[in-house]
């Protein structure tokens, strides 16, 4: 039956407020290593979670089963849930938290997983594996691949009713070079994350940039080691995706300021009384939640509770203005949030997540930025993280690095770090780049609740430069 008619059928239970989101995900994906097939994964994952609210509390049940009665036990389980939980609420919800929403979403990509072909895909990726067989001492060549369709529907006793149609795609590729002065890596792949399909694999510009960055580990091995001093650094978008993510969009979650995460991913250095208020970065910091960008990683027409999604200034001229929150956390917090109340599966209740996070671009040119500086360092590449359970200090390495004297790009340097404070630290935003510097990418591992639910999301940012940041190499 349709997902209509089985909400019809399950009218005669009497609850406040029943929804249906039925997920539909196909994932591929396959990797070579030094021209060696390691091998194809597929999977296929199709069920339905059912929610209902009763005296103002949800509940749900799951099941991959669409025979009726398995559903309407499903839905019985979750009434009885609900009744239950009600004698114990902190917080009591209404419609009000469950929009009566209509609506689709098609992601650009037209080349999902109907059009993949195994042959054409594994002679790329063992051309992009022999490209980068520059010379001997490049030991370890790996080239990867993923694409997956995923289509929801989602309907409610409210009127809601919303289809979408997503595939994404990615490509990774790293380089690994070793002599007797150790070992240096190089990858890409960030921002290759995109919501299209096949189309998404240029196969002259994938080669060019495997070409590069074994080039860029062998130039590594025998780079100087990155000094140890305080002074500005730039950074380049595949290093500032990292960035966001940990420093800005995880201490955002209104459940882990509720406290919520807690015990399994940690809390925030954010407080209620900070939104509003709080300087979180310098005036050039714009920071917006935005799954409309139409293609980008995490986009799409409403979350998982049916609530539209919308472009939304997370932190505007510096100052933090709202979270990444569910409409259920927006009224425990009673602070504003965003449509961002997103499941991994058919099979576990939507939590509050990012989505697309995105460092908007400024007015400062790449050549403009370098030339303010007069002693510092570029760094690109995410190689290592570290940041505590408050998301408040942390300390990032990175694959290259290439010292700032004098207003010019000079010595490559090898094993470069910085670590900071992250109020402080986006608070010495010293000059954002234009659109020209600006890229877009994504993160497909996202792990987050208990159980856990692994996420894609979205990044976006151009160059940045910061003043005054500890910087240290491999060895400190």
């Amino acid at each position: 039956m349709k997902l209509q008619e089985i909400l019809k059928n399950l009218s005669d239970l009497k609850a406040d407020y029943i929804s249906l989101r039925e997920v539909h995900t196909k994932n591929l994906s396959m990797s070579v290593r030094n021209e060696v097939f390691e091998g194809l994964s597929t999977s296929e994952d199709h069920g339905l979670m059912v929610e209902v609210m009763m005296n103002g509390q949800f509940a749900y049940g799951a099941t991959n089963s669409f025979e009726l009665e398995d559903i309407r036990e499903c839905a019985l389980k979750a009434k009885n849930a609900a009744l239950e939980a009600s004698r114990f609420s902190l917080s009591k919800f209404t419609l009000d938290e469950r929009p009566a929403t209509v609506g689709e979403y098609n992601s650009p990509g037209k080349k999902g997983l109907e059009s993949f072909n195994p042959k054409e895909a594994t002679e790329l990726l063992m051309e992009i594996s022999k490209t980068m067989k520059v010379h001997d001492h490049i030991i370890n060549r790996s080239a990867y691949m993923q694409v997956s369709d995923m289509q929801t529907h989602f309907v409610a006793t409210n009127g809601a009713d919303i289809k979408q149609n997503i595939n994404r795609s990615a490509v990774a590729m790293s380089a690994v070079a070793s002599s007797e002065l150790g070992n240096q890596r190089r990858s890409f792949g960030d921002d290759q994350s995109t919501q299209l399909g096949m189309e998404n694999w240029n196969k002259e510009r994938l080669l060019t940039h495997a070409k590069r960055i074994a080039d860029e580990a062998l130039e590594l091995l025998n780079a100087e080691e990155c000094p140890t001093e305080t002074m500005d650094l730039l950074l380049a978008p595949d290093q500032l995706y990292l960035q966001i993510h940990e420093s800005i969009g995880h201490p955002l979650e209104l459940d882990r300021i509720l406290g919520d995460e807690r015990n399994y991913a940690g809390w925030s250095f954010v407080k209620p009384a900070d939104f509003g208020t709080l300087k979180y970065g310098s005036p050039l910091m714009n920071v917006t939640f935005d799954p409309t960008v139409h293609g980008q990683f995490a986009s799409y027409f409403a979350d998982d509770i049916g609530n539209k999604a919308t472009r939304e200034f997370l932190i505007k001229d510096g100052v933090l203005l709202r979270g990444l929150g569910s409409l259920e956390s927006q009224k425990r917090l009673n602070l504003p949030g965003v449509a961002s109340q997103r499941a991994t599966s058919w099979n576990r209740a939507p939590i509050d997540r990012m989505a697309n996070v995105n460092l908007e671009p400024g007015t400062s040119s790449l050549e403009e930025m370098i030339k303010s500086v007069k002693r510092g360092i570029f760094m690109q590449t995410n190689r290592s993280w570290s940041i505590d359970d408050y998301r408040n200090k942390f300390q990032f390495g990175c694959e290259y690095g290439r010292l700032i004297e004098d207003g010019k790009l000079t010595k490559l340097v090898k094993n470069p770090n910085y670590r900071g404070i992250t109020a402080p630290f986006w608070n010495q935003l010293k000059m954002v780049g234009d659109k020209s510097t600006f890229e877009v990418g994504g993160l497909g591992n996202c792990g987050k609740g208990e159980p856990n639910q692994v996420i894609f999301v979205g990044h976006a940012s151009p160059v940045c430069l910061f003043t005054n940041i500890e910087v240290f190499g491999g060895g400190k």
